[in-house]
């Protein structure tokens, strides 16, 4: 289900793109053009500019055996090759997995993510974040963002210019372009990283088999990053296994439903409470 919402998500941004195109002509072309090569920049570049961002350092495995071990083993029952290890000098306990595909992966960890986890939730978190990598999660945000950028390309381009094939509207439908458009791509875009959350919460607990152990790492993961600050690129926090930036304020979102509709991340205690349905049998 995680996988068709994806779906139906991004084919609705696209219905919406080509809508505003067909309006805009010219200048949605130019638009999209140049968001498309922004955004392919990123993707192809993607692990690079997240290490940098994070200020992650590289790794050798007789630094962190532990580390290399577990997701050594978790790449084999994956199929995958054996991506980079990056460690974080930072308190929270967190993580992240980046990459265009399981070639070019990297996974992060944080110094405090290894002080307070059990080997079974370490083993959980990585499975997640290595799932990330298998579901090709990079090349659909980066679709989402392309979309995303054009769409607010487009609306300034209406705004400030015109367009539009009548002149006597073009004002009108500029404005409904410019209010409309970016905020419901923004919309769109959290909703697909919920999503792909959720997929790899439950695909991660597939590869274990050991779905409580996952939710057992994110009720610690959680209540730390409520008073653990971590300083970090919000650009990259939607990668981050749970929001990093909470403890600095940045909530993005609370527990009303409006509220979560500006979150990049789930609910912790939602999430966690698929975990326990899915170790009863469920699935997520």
């Amino acid at each position: 289900m995680n996988n068709v919402k994806t779906v139906g998500l991004l084919a609705f941004m696209s219905i919406l793109l080509v809508i505003v195109v067909q309006a805009y002509g010219g200048s949605a072309v130019t638009a999209l053009t140049f968001a498309a090569i922004l955004n392919l920049g990123a993707y192809f570049f993607s692990d690079k500019l997240a290490i940098k961002a994070s200020r992650a350092k590289p790794v050798e495995e007789h630094e962190l055996p532990q580390v290399y071990g577990i997701v050594r083993r978790l790449a084999l029952q994956a199929d995958m090759p054996m991506p980079r290890i990056y460690l974080m000098d930072s308190p929270q306990p967190n993580a992240f997995a980046t990459g265009r595909n399981p070639k070019h992966a990297a996974v992060a960890v944080t110094t405090g993510i290894l002080q307070i986890m059990t080997n079974e939730e370490l083993e959980a978190v990585l499975a997640h974040e290595l799932s990330h990598v298998r579901n090709r999660d990079i090349l659909i945000s980066s679709i989402a963002a392309m979309i995303a950028a054009a769409l607010s390309m487009i609306a300034r381009f209406a705004f400030f210019f015109g367009g539009g094939r009548n002149r006597e509207s073009g004002a009108i439908g500029a404005l409904l372009v410019l209010i409309v458009g970016p905020i419901a791509a923004m919309f769109i875009r959290f909703a697909i990283s919920r999503a792909r959350e959720y997929q790899a919460d439950a695909s991660g607990a597939a590869i274990t088999g050991q779905p409580l152990h996952l939710a057992s790492a994110l009720r610690k993961i959680g209540t730390a990053t409520e008073r653990i600050p971590m300083q970090v690129n919000p650009a990259v926090s939607q990668l981050f296994i749970a929001n990093p930036l909470k403890a600095l304020g940045n909530r993005r979102g609370g527990t009303s439903q409006f509220a979560k509709l500006f979150s990049t991340h789930p609910p912790i205690e939602d999430r966690i409470a698929r975990l326990e349905e899915m170790a009863l049998g469920g699935s997520i």
